[in-house]
């Protein structure tokens, strides 16, 4: 996850990822799947890690994967790996201090800021992607048999119709939240606010008819959904002003939040609290008292979601 630019126009510019290589199952990229090869480092604070933590759960690659999770507080030297004695652990692969440091050694010359997820190969000792969309894509696929191969969250018969519905995800609700957050100018903010609220509006629609986003199980599309809605009113609501209606508010998105948090293993990938302290102790010029809220109180993820 970073933090965009801010344009000229008021608007927000989110960085690229920079490292798009590829691990396949049979190795033609280069970069074969193998158990022990590849590590992911990630924080439960940031949505798009998050992802990749969930499919990497839901595929039961925690054998075949190792994975790091860093310093939800981020300061100015970026994301900081635990020493053991902090409640976070020490970087078990190079021993770095900060993820950075696996940046300047994949790429010397790297000035740019440093994201999470890292996909690491501790073989060729460099990160093979930063693109949390190419990293859940993988885990599903190119280590599908180092895992559960049963399961399929991203079937070809469907993926046509996950990757439109994904991308309208990105840009109007999983990004849409940092354009309002992070506007420039009233208007850009007013913007995408409402641009934000008729997409939660439309998908409260479409989930009034159907189960899940895209055919009759659980793909990729609802993890990406999941990983905004789940932080929707702890963060977006109050601290990127998205406060027009919270996700307890849409019944049908509510009770599909809890149904998704409630699948076997999900709860486990949920940090409220890295979440909570991330958003509101590492953004100055939107919480300069650093001040972390108490609430939702009524955020009850294991209520019964009622959706048969």
């Amino acid at each position: 996850m970073d933090i965009a630019r801010e344009q000229s126009d008021g608007e927000f510019e989110r960085q690229d990822d920079q490292f798009r290589s590829w691990v396949t199952a049979d190795g033609s990229s280069g970069y074969p799947a193998e158990t022990g090869r590849y590590h992911l480092y990630v924080s439960l604070a940031c949505p798009w890690a998050h992802r990749t933590a969930i499919v990497r759960q839901l595929k039961g690659l925690e054998g075949a994967v190792g994975m790091t999770v860093v310093d939800p507080v981020r300061d100015d030297r970026g994301w900081r790996f635990g020493d053991g004695s902090d409640g976070l652990e020490p970087d078990p692969v190079n021993g770095f201090e900060f993820l950075s440091q696996a940046y300047v050694a994949s790429d010397p010359g790297f000035s740019d800021r440093v994201t999470v997820p890292v996909l690491w190969d501790s073989q060729a000792g460099r990160i093979v992607s930063n693109s949390e969309d190419d990293i859940a894509v993988m885990f599903n696929s190119a280590f599908g048999n180092l895992g559960r191969s049963e399961v399929d969250l991203y079937p070809p018969p469907l993926r046509d119709e996950i990757d439109a519905i994904n991308k309208q995800l990105y840009e109007d609700v999983n990004d849409g939240v940092y354009r309002a957050g992070f506007a420039g100018s009233q208007a850009v903010y007013e913007q995408w606010v409402k641009r934000l609220f008729a997409a939660l509006d439309e998908l409260e629609v479409r989930l009034s008819g159907q189960r899940f986003l895209v055919g009759d199980g659980i793909t990729l599309a609802d993890w990406q959904l999941f990983c905004t809605l789940v932080r929707f009113d702890a963060v977006y609501y109050v601290h990127f002003k998205c406060n027009l209606r919270r996700i307890v508010d849409y019944p049908n998105l509510w009770g599909y939040l809890r149904e998704l948090y409630q699948q076997p293993g999900i709860a486990a990938t949920v940090n409220l609290d890295h979440i909570k302290r991330h958003y509101y102790m590492t953004h100055p010029d939107l919480n300069p008292t650093r001040f972390v809220p108490l609430g939702p109180l009524d955020m009850d993820l294991s209520a019964p979601h009622g959706r048969g």
